[in-house]
C-alpha cells in the first residue's frame, strides 16, 4: 500500500472543503450582498473626508466660508449611506440568494426587508408617533440583518418550491404575477416573525435585536478585534491562495459584515470626536496588510521589476509593478507563479501576517492612527491611502515601513528564484526536467 504524503490530509481533506466553501450558494450570496453597501459607503467617505480633512487651517476657511455648521450639513449624505448599510445588506444579500435558486429576486428581497424591519423595536415620540431609530439600520442592525436575508429567503424560497403561492393567468404581466406569487410566503413569514418576535419581546432581552447582539454580535466583534483574530484570518487568506482558492473571497465572505461594523463604529466615534474603538476594520486589511494585493506582494513586484538579473523575471517585473501599485497581483499570483509554488509559500504566509502585527501594535500603542471610519476603495495606492483612511501622516508612515518589512521578507527567496532562472538562461541543461 503506497504511503501518503505528509499533506495529503491538507490537498485531500482541507482544501476541496475551502473549494466547497468558496462556491457556496449562501456564502456567495452574503459576499456579494454585502458588497452592494461599499458603493453607497465610499461615497459617504467622500463627504465624510472633505467634512473632517485633517489639516486645520483647511477646516478654518471652511467655516469661515460657509459658517460654523458647514461640516454637519455637509456630512448629511454620509449619514443617509452609512446608516442604511443593514438595510441594503438584507435586501442584498436575499436578492442574490433567491436569484441562485432561479426564484424572482425581487420579490423575495422586498419580503425579507420586511421581515428586517419587523424585529425592529419602533420609538414613540412626544406626540405618540412612531419612528424606527436609523442605527437599527446601520451596522447595529448588520447580523440582524445578515441572519434574515439567508434564513428567511431560505424559507421563503422553499414555499416557493412546494408551490405555495397563487398562480396567474400566462396572460397576466409577469410583475403582477410575481406579485401575486408572493403574497402567500410573504404573509406566512411576516406572520412567522411577528410571532417570534412576541415571544422575544415576552423574555428580558426584550428584542430579537439584543438576542442577536448578545449571542453573536457582540463576542464575534470582541474576537476579530484582537491580534490572534486577525493573524488567524490573514493565515487563511494566505493559505488558500497558495492552491489557488480566491482566500479574500472566502474569509471576507464571513468576516466582511464583522469589518464593516467595526469601520462604522470608528465612523461614528470620530463624527462624534471621541477616541477610535477599533483597529481592525477592513482599512486594516486593505490599505495595511495587503498592499500590493494579498500575500503583501508590493515588495516582490519591485524586486522583480528593478532587481531582477534573469530576462524572464525582468519581462514579468514589467507586467507586475503597475498593477501591484494599485493591489493587484494577479499576474503575480499566476505568472510567477506563486499559486501552487511551495517555495513561496514561506514568504507569502508570513509577510502579511509581519504587517498585521506591526499595523496592530503600532495602533494599539497609538504610535499609529487608527483607521477612522472611512472606507477607501482597495485599489487606491499605499502611502496616499494610509493617509486617508487614518487622516494622519502616521499612516503613510506606517505602510513605508510595512513595505521595507515585505521587501526584505521576499528577498532571500527572490534572489534564490532569480539564481536559478538566470541559470536556466545561461545554460539550458541547468533547467529541470
Amino acid at each position: 500500500m503506497a504511503e501518503k504524503k505528509p499533506n495529503s490530509f491538507i490537498t485531500d481533506k482541507v482544501i476541496p472543503l475551502a473549494g466547497k466553501l468558496a462556491s457556496s450558494r449562501h456564502l456567495i450570496a452574503l459576499r456579494d450582498g454585502m458588497t452592494l453597501a461599499v458603493p453607497m459607503i465610499i461615497i459617504g467617505s467622500v463627504f465624510m473626508i472633505i467634512a473632517q480633512f485633517p489639516i486645520q487651517a483647511y477646516l478654518d476657511f471652511m467655516a469661515s466660508v460657509f459658517g460654523k455648521n458647514w461640516a454637519t450639513v455637509l456630512q448629511y449624505p454620509t449619514n443617509a449611506s452609512f446608516h442604511i448599510m443593514g438595510l441594503i445588506a438584507v435586501i442584498g444579500i436575499s436578492y442574490n440568494l433567491a436569484k441562485s435558486y432561479k426564484v424572482d429576486p425581487i420579490s423575495a428581497s422586498i419580503v425579507s426587508m420586511g421581515a428586517f424591519v419587523l424585529t425592529i423595536p419602533l420609538k414613540t415620540d412626544k406626540a405618540g408617533a412612531l419612528w424606527i431609530p436609523l442605527t437599527q439600520f446601520d451596522s447595529a442592525g448588520l447580523f440582524t440583518a445578515i441572519i434574515v436575508g439567508l434564513f428567511i429567503t431560505d424559507f421563503y424560497v422553499w414555499m416557493v418550491h412546494k408551490n405555495w403561492t397563487i398562480k396567474m393567468p400566462d396572460t397576466v404581466p409577469p410583475a403582477v404575477s410575481n406579485s401575486f406569487a408572493a403574497l402567500f410566503p410573504g404573509f406566512i413569514v411576516l406572520a412567522l416573525v411577528w410571532v417570534i418576535r412576541l415571544g422575544v419581546e415576552a423574555t428580558p432581552m426584550q428584542s430579537i435585536p439584543n438576542i442577536i447582539s448578545f449571542f453573536l454580535a457582540t463576542p464575534l466583534s470582541h474576537l476579530s478585534n484582537t491580534l490572534p483574530g486577525a493573524l488567524v484570518a490573514e493565515f487563511l487568506i494566505s493559505f488558500l491562495w497558495i492552491f489557488g482558492i480566491h482566500g479574500a473571497n472566502v474569509v471576507s465572505g464571513v468576516m466582511m459584515p464583522i469589518w464593516l461594523t467595526a469601520l462604522n463604529q470608528n465612523h461614528a466615534a470620530f463624527t462624534a470626536g471621541k477616541a477610535l474603538p477599533n483597529i481592525v476594520t477592513t482599512s486594516f486589511f486593505d490599505n495595511f496588510v495587503h498592499m500590493g494585493g494579498s500575500g503583501a506582494t508590493i515588495g516582490l513586484a519591485m524586486l522583480l521589476a528593478f532587481a531582477a538579473k534573469s530576462k524572464e523575471l525582468k519581462t514579468l517585473g514589467k507586467l507586475v509593478a503597475g498593477p501591484a501599485l494599485f493591489n493587484i497581483n494577479e499576474p503575480i499570483l499566476f505568472g510567477l507563479p506563486i499559486v501552487m509554488n511551495y517555495k513561496m509559500l514561506v514568504p507569502f504566509i508570513v509577510t502579511p501576517l509581519i504587517n498585521v502585527t506591526t499595523t496592530y501594535i503600532g495602533m494599539a500603542t497609538n504610535l499609529v492612527a487608527r483607521p477612522m471610519g472611512v472606507y477607501i476603495p482597495w485599489t487606491t495606492p499605499p502611502i496616499l491611502s494610509g493617509f486617508i483612511a487614518t487622516g494622519h501622516i502616521s499612516g503613510s508612515v506606517m505602510q513605508i515601513i510595512n513595505i521595507v518589512l515585505d521587501t526584505l521578507m521576499y528577498f532571500y527567496f527572490f534572489k534564490s528564484m532569480d539564481k536559478e532562472k538566470l541559470a536556466e538562461e545561461l545554460d539550458p541543461k541547468n533547467a529541470e526536467a
